[in-house]
C-alpha cells in the first residue's frame, strides 16, 4: 500500500529535519506518495500570508500529513500557522506522549506516559477584547451589571469556553487511546475546585464518560498539584487528559522530565484529518548549520506511521531511534555525552537508516 501523505517542511531549521525525517520514514520500507508544499516566513513575500490555501487545501485532499516546525511572531502579527491548520481542520486533539529514551540526559527514569491535550477551545479559543475597544467596553457594562466589582476601566479580556461536546469527545480519545495501547489509567486535570462553570463542566464530562470505561482506571487532579506530582513521581501517570491551556504547560513540563523537546513528537488529530509535528520551535539561529536533532520529528513520524496502522514499521523505527540515542555515537550535541564528538543532523538520519536495515 502506497500513503500519499502531505510534507510541510516549515521554516528555520524545519526543513533540514524534515528531510531527515523523510529518509528514515522512507527507510522503514512503508511507501509514500509526498505531496510537498510549503507554509512559513519563508512563503509570505510570494503568497502574502504563511499559511497559503494550497497548503490545507492538501492536507484535506491527503488526510493525513507531516510538518517541520514553523515560525510564529511574538506579540504581533499572525497569530500562529500551527493554530491556524488546527482551528480550519478540526483537530482537536493534541497528542504529545513523553518517554525516557537511554541516553538522554534526564533526571528520571522509566518515563512513559501521554499528553491528551483539548485543541479548540479554552482560553486558547482566541475570543479576546482588546482594552478600550467597544467591544471591550459592552463586555465590562455587561459584567458590572451582573454586580462584578472588580473590573478595572483598563481592563482587557480572553475568554474561558469549555463545552460538554469538546471536553466529551476529548476524554473518550484519551479512553480509546488508553484501551488501543493497552494503558491502565487516565488522569484528568482541571481546576474545578475554582473554576465551577468550566474546569467544572469538564471534570463532570470527563466523570460521565470514564463510567462507560469499566477496564481503565479514572482519577483526576487539580491542576497546580499535578504540577507537583509529575515532579515528585511522574511514574505514577499514564495517560492525562487536559484542557487547552493546561495541555499546553504540562506537556512541556513532561518534556522536561525526558530531557526535552529534542526528543518530544506530537500529533494534532481530528476526526479526519491528522496533522504530525515536532513541539519544539523552528530555531532560525540555527538554519542550514546541519546541527540539529531531528529526532523529535523523527519521534513524530514514528506516531504517524502508529496512524496510518503501520504498526511494525512504527515499532521497528522507534528501537532504531533508541538504540542510536543508546549508543551516543551519532548524536547531535544536544545528546553528546562530555567530551565526545556530535554529529549533525543528516549523520543523525544515516546511522538510524543503518539500524533499519
Amino acid at each position: 500500500m502506497i500513503h500519499n501523505v502531505t510534507l510541510i517542511p516549515g521554516d528555520g531549521i524545519g526543513p533540514e529535519i524534515s528531510d531527515a525525517t523523510r529518509r528514515v520514514l522512507e527507510a522503514t520500507g512503508v511507501k509514500f506518495n509526498w505531496e510537498v508544499v510549503h507554509a512559513g516566513v519563508d512563503v509570505i513575500a510570494q503568497y502574502g500570508t504563511p499559511l497559503p490555501d494550497n497548503v490545507l487545501d492538501s492536507i484535506r485532499k491527503n488526510k493525513v500529513a507531516i510538518k517541520g516546525p514553523i515560525t510564529t511572531p511574538v506579540g504581533s502579527g499572525f497569530r500562529s500557522v500551527n493554530v491556524a491548520i488546527r482551528k480550519a481542520l478540526d483537530l482537536y486533539t493534541c497528542l504529545r506522549p513523553c518517554k525516557t529514551y537511554k541516553g538522554v540526559p534526564s533526571r528520571y527514569e522509566d518515563v512513559d506516559l501521554v499528553i491528551v491535550r483539548e485543541n479548540m477551545e479554552d482560553l486558547y479559543a482566541g475570543i479576546e477584547f482588546e482594552r478600550g475597544t467597544e467591544w471591550a467596553e459592552k463586555l465590562k457594562r455587561m459584567l458590572k451589571d451582573k454586580g462584578e466589582k472588580q473590573i478595572r476601566e483598563d481592563a482587557g479580556f480572553s475568554i474561558k469556553m469549555i463545552s460538554e461536546t469538546g471536553t466529551r469527545r476529548i476524554v473518550k480519545y484519551a479512553f480509546e487511546y488508553a484501551r488501543r495501547y493497552g494503558r491502565k489509567k487516565v488522569t484528568a486535570v482541571h481546576k474545578a475546585n475554582i473554576l465551577k462553570f468550566s474546569d467544572g463542566l469538564f471534570l463532570a464530562v470527563a466523570r460521565d464518560v470514564a463510567a462507560a470505561y469499566a477496564d481503565i482506571e479514572f482519577e483526576d487532579r487539580i491542576v497546580d498539584n499535578m504540577t507537583m506530582q509529575l515532579v515528585r513521581n511522574p511514574q505514577q501517570f499514564d495517560v492525562i487528559v487536559c484542557p487547552n491551556l493546561y495541555g499546553d504547560i504540562l506537556s512541556d513540563l513532561c518534556a522536561g522530565l525526558i530531557g526535552g523537546l529534542g526528543v518530544a513528537p506530537g500529533g494534532n488529530i481530528g476526526d479526519d484529518f491528522a496533522v504530525f509535528e515536532p513541539t519544539h520551535g523552528s530555531a532560525p539561529k540555527y538554519k542550514g548549520l546541519n546541527k540539529v536533532n531531528p529526532m523529535a520529528m523523527m519521534l513524530s513520524g514514528v506516531l504517524m506511521l502508529r496512524h496510518l496502522n503501520e504498526t511494525s514499521a512504527a515499532d521497528r523505527l522507534e528501537t532504531a531511534i533508541a538504540a542510536v540515542i543508546a549508543e551516543g555515537k551519532s548524536v547531535t550535541y544536544d545528546l553528546a555525552a562530555p567530551g565526545a564528538t556530535p554529529v549533525g543532523t543528516s549523520q543523525v538520519a544515516d546511522a538510524i537508516i543503518e539500524k533499519l536495515r
